[in-house]
C-alpha cells in the first residue's frame, strides 16, 4: 500500500545519526511522499538540503511557527516572503506552513500570532498554495480567523486535529482537511469519537515526526515508517481495511498538495 506523511519534521536533529535509514525504512512500509513544514529561519537550511538531496520523495514548505512568533516577529515573516516571493529558488514551495496559533506554551505573544497567522494566510491565498495550521489550544480562534476572511482561494489541512465533531464539520465546510496522526492511537485521545462522523475523503494522515508517535512506540522517536499504525486504528473507525485507509488518504493527500 502507498502512504504519504503529510506533516513531518525530517530536518530535526534528532535524525541527524539516522536520516536516511528512517527514510528507508519508511519507504519499505509504503511511505511515497514526505511533507517538510518549516518552523523558522533556524529550519530552513536543512528542510532545503533534505528536499533538494531527495527531489522525488521530500516536499518543503515555506511559513513561520508561532512558537517562533515573538518581539520582532516582522523579521522572521519578512524572511519566509523573501523566500516565497523573490524566484528562482532552489526548491518549489508546496504549501505555506507550518503556520497558526499556539495557546501552550505562552501567550505572550497571542496578539503577534494573529497578525501573523493573517499574514501567511494572505499570502497562501495569493499564492494558490494550501496552508498547515497548527492549533495547539487554539482551535477556535484558528477555525473562526478562517472562517472570518470568506476567502474561497483558501485551502489547506488542520495539522494534527484533536478537536470536537462540530469543529471537524466547520473546518470541512471550508474544504479543508483534518490531519491525523499518533494522537488517534491514544486511548483518551478523543477522535474515535469524532472521525467516524467525518467523511473520510477530508482526513490526511502525519506524524509529526519526531514528535507524537503513536502506540505501540508512544514515548518514543517518532518517524514516518509509523504511518501503517495510524492507518490500522482508522480502518477499525471506519469498518475498513488499512489498504483502503492508505488509498483513500493518499488520494486526499493528492488533492491537498494538488500532485499529479
Amino acid at each position: 500500500m502507498t502512504l504519504v506523511d503529510t506533516h513531518a519534521h525530517l530536518y530535526h536533529a534528532r535524525f541527524d545519526e539516522d536520516r536516511e535509514a528512517i527514510l528507508d525504512r519508511a519507504t519499505a512500509s509504503g511511505v511515497a511522499r514526505f511533507y517538510l513544514p518549516n518552523i523558522d529561519a533556524g529550519s530552513i537550511s536543512g528542510m532545503l538540503d533534505l528536499a533538494e538531496r531527495h527531489p522525488s520523495h521530500c516536499f518543503a514548505m515555506m511559513g513561520v511557527h508561532p512558537c517562533s512568533i515573538g518581539q520582532a516577529f516582522e523579521t522572521e515573516l519578512a524572511l519566509a516572503e523573501s523566500w516565497l516571493f523573490q524566484p528562482p529558488q532552489p526548491v518549489r514551495f508546496v504549501a505555506v506552513g507550518e503556520i497558526g496559533l499556539d495557546y501552550y506554551w505562552d501567550k505572550t505573544f497571542v496578539e503577534q500570532q494573529k497578525v501573523a497567522y493573517l499574514q501567511q494566510l494572505d499570502w497562501a491565498a495569493r499564492l494558490d498554495l494550501p496552508v498547515a495550521i497548527h492549533s495547539r489550544d487554539s482551535l477556535e480562534d484558528t477555525i473562526g480567523l478562517v472562517e472570518g476572511l470568506g476567502n474561497a482561494r483558501l485551502r489547506g489541512v488542520y495539522h494534527c486535529f484533536n478537536g470536537t465533531l462540530e469543529q471537524a464539520r466547520r473546518i470541512t465546510d471550508m474544504g479543508f482537511f483534518l490531519g491525523i496522526g499518533g494522537v488517534a492511537t491514544y486511548k483518551n485521545g478523543g477522535l474515535d469519537r469524532v472521525l467516524p462522523g467525518i467523511d473520510p475523503d477530508f482526513v490526511v494522515l502525519e506524524t509529526d515526526a519526531p514528535f507524537l508517535a503513536p502506540v505501540p512506540h508512544r514515548g518514543k522517536r517518532n518517524e514516518p515508517a509509523y504511518l501503517t499504525d495510524i492507518a490500522a486504528v482508522l480502518a477499525q473507525w471506519y469498518g475498513t481495511t488499512p489498504q483502503a485507509i492508505a488509498q483513500r488518504t493518499t488520494e486526499n493527500a493528492n488533492r491537498l498538495f494538488r500532485f499529479a
